[in-house]
């Protein structure tokens, strides 16, 4: 078998086994492909995802069904004012030997899960929610001096509300970067809606199955890296980042106007693998220009920060990218 058939063949079952995720969580969650997807591909890279959308949308549901279709240890985490960083990653306490002897062990956090949901995040306060940092970035956590490993796939799903409600704090931006995707979770249409009622008023109670493990994860994780981007393509992810970037080389004119401050370097790290994601489910092992166009607002949109403004004429993130996207030639 040579290379090239190799490849093809791995593909192949990478799309079967995205397709068995897909249709288990399916049978739960009714619509939403996009942010399914959006998911899907955050799990695939292994990155986190941060889902936005006014209660009652289907947010937690979607993650907690992600549990029960993936063989993977999980986590909920309740965010609110009074939740403190201990509450999340855990501490020392005192315990007692049986000789008496008094010593400190460790108590392990909830954030000890291989999915860990972070249900409304943005409603704890900045210092807890800067308790996820390391998690999300080494995937460890240090107490007292001890770094303590977690296991291996890890992925963090939060949810938040938007910060216009009230009793919210903005998430901040060393932690949104964090993220891999922000996905905008929008409300159901009628057909939906009317599937969504039949279920939940009927007393049907679809329930999704198993469909892979931790082994199998890792394995896509490394067959996604495997994918072929050519210079001119990534040079375009590059660019897009770049044109973020207030009086760049390549700043748009509504960058220079809206924007405070640009994508980092993890924006672009972000569209290049989930293009990387859809080439294979497209049936390609190279990333085209369409496919980083495709991952270009969820990979950028918590990465850049209005100024005031956009803020004062209430233009959205969303609106500024697209201005930009249109902006940047492919070559």
């Amino acid at each position: 078998m040579t290379p090239s058939d190799s490849m093809q063949q791995r593909a192949e079952e990478f799309r079967k086994a995205y397709g068995r995720v897909q249709a288990e969580i399916g049978k739960v969650i009714v619509g939403h492909a996009d942010i399914v997807h959006g998911v899907l591909t955050c799990l695939f890279v292994g990155g986190h995802a941060l889902l936005e959308g006014v209660p009652g949308l289907g947010k937690t549901l979607l993650v907690r069904t992600l549990s029960e279709v993936l063989d993977l240890t999980f986590n909920r985490i309740q965010f609110t004012p009074d939740l403190m960083p201990s509450d999340i990653i855990g501490t020392n306490i005192i315990g007692e030997a049986a000789d008496g002897k008094r010593h400190f062990s460790y108590q392990p956090g909830p954030i000890f899960a291989q999915i860990v949901l972070a249900d409304e995040i943005n409603r704890a306060t900045p210092k807890t929610q800067s308790a996820l940092l390391e998690a999300m970035q080494e995937h460890s956590v240090t107490v007292g001096g001890t770094v303590h490993r977690l296991q291996e796939p890890f992925f963090v799903m939060a949810t938040q509300n938007p910060i216009e409600q009230e009793g919210t704090y903005p998430l901040p931006e060393a932690q949104l970067d964090r993220f891999f995707f922000k996905l905008i979770v929008n409300y159901s249409g009628r057909a939906e809606m009317a599937t969504i009622l039949d279920r939940t008023t009927r007393g049907e109670w679809p329930t999704a199955s198993k469909a892979m493990d931790a082994a199998e994860i890792r394995r896509w994780h490394q067959l996604v890296r495997e994918v072929l981007i050519a210079p001119p393509v990534q040079d375009y992810a590059i660019r897009l980042v770049l044109a973020t970037h207030p009086n760049g080389e390549f700043a748009a004119p509504d960058t220079n106007k809206y924007i405070r401050c640009g994508a980092s370097p993890r924006g672009a790290q972000a569209m290049v693998l989930a293009a990387k994601v859809r080439a294979l489910l497209e049936g390609r092992y190279n990333v085209s220009f369409d496919d980083v166009r495709r991952m270009y607002l969820p990979a950028l949109r918590h990465r850049i920060l209005l100024n005031f403004e956009a803020q004062a004429e209430n233009i959205a993130s969303d609106t500024v990218l697209m201005q930009i996207l249109n902006a940047v030639k492919e070559k």
